[in-house]
């Protein structure tokens, strides 16, 4: 399976911070904004990995991550030159998956938990169809909902219902199998133009071939398109980290336990952070 991150949105609900960078090198308290959905493609077993940027933004990218040889995977680069929907992501990255299965994941999204793994690897063991999740939220007006039967199936999606049916949104991380490629071939722009990862799903689900893994109601998951919740979301990452002791997205510490770089590696990467509590974290693991 091959991993893509759709990271090039022009982050206009954050101007003006972002108009001397773009949103996903933005800081998320002490990390930067791509390091979380980088971590959840490196969690899941990924390591092939495509990274969509906007233009212009090739040379901050690299100086930050580079070829992703450092932790232990292979990261390029393809630039989205117009804002055509989440779903584009599969027609800019056709070449890059080719016949594999894929996983495709927001820039600005933040995913935790204590057996985050183990959904990641639920949803890699289905080898047919798409898998997505359900996210309990209060308000689910601003998403795509699903609504589910009485045993748990999926029966509908709906993007920003005016009257949800459901409190269950399906937030930026998506598996799907190859056939996921000639779906985005053959989609339609919305009336607002874009291309949407909503009929995407909506095909999988016509096809019965769409799987929603509830997650638990202590799953962490954060959207940080806004300045409100880019604000709550660094808040909320060094709550988690303050009281478990233990590092929201530490791509270097994925690596080493993931066995992609040797602990000397570690250990030359925590010297490389040495003046911050990151590297003193690195150093001790």
């Amino acid at each position: 399976m091959k991993g893509i991150i759709l990271a090039a949105g022009k982050g206009s609900r954050l101007y003006p911070m972002t108009r001397p960078v773009c949103k996903p090198l933005l800081p998320v308290y002490d990390k930067p904004m791509i390091y979380y959905p980088l971590a959840v493609l490196m969690q899941a077993g990924i390591r092939d990995i495509l990274i969509i940027i906007p233009p212009g933004e090739e040379g901050p990218f690299y100086r930050l991550l580079g070829s992703g040889g450092r932790f232990g995977v292979n990261i390029t680069y393809e630039v989205q030159e117009f804002a055509r929907g989440i779903a584009d992501a599969l027609l800019i990255g056709s070449h890059f998956v080719g016949g594999d299965d894929v996983c495709l994941v927001l820039g600005d999204n933040i995913f935790y938990s204590s057996n985050l793994e183990c959904k990641l690897e639920q949803a890699i063991a289905l080898k047919r169809g798409a898998c997505v999740f359900g996210y309990y939220v209060s308000d689910p007006r601003a998403f795509g909902v699903v609504e589910f039967d009485e045993a748990g199936n999926a029966v509908s999606i709906e993007e920003k219902p005016r009257f949800p049916r459901s409190n269950y949104i399906i937030p930026g991380l998506y598996f799907y199998d190859n056939d996921v490629m000639e779906i985005a071939r053959e989609l339609k722009p919305s009336p607002r133009g874009e291309l949407e990862i909503t009929d995407v799903n909506l095909e999988y689900l016509r096809r019965g071939s769409l799987h929603v893994v509830k997650l638990d109601r202590d799953f962490l998951w954060l959207d940080a398109g806004t300045a409100d919740n880019l604000l709550s979301s660094a808040q909320e990452v060094k709550r988690v980290q303050d009281e478990s002791g233990r590092y929201i997205a530490c791509l270097e510490e994925v690596a080493y336990q993931r066995g992609y770089i040797s602990h000397d590696m570690l250990q030359r990467l925590a010297c490389d952070h040495g003046q911050t509590l990151y590297g003193q974290y690195l150093a001790c693991l």
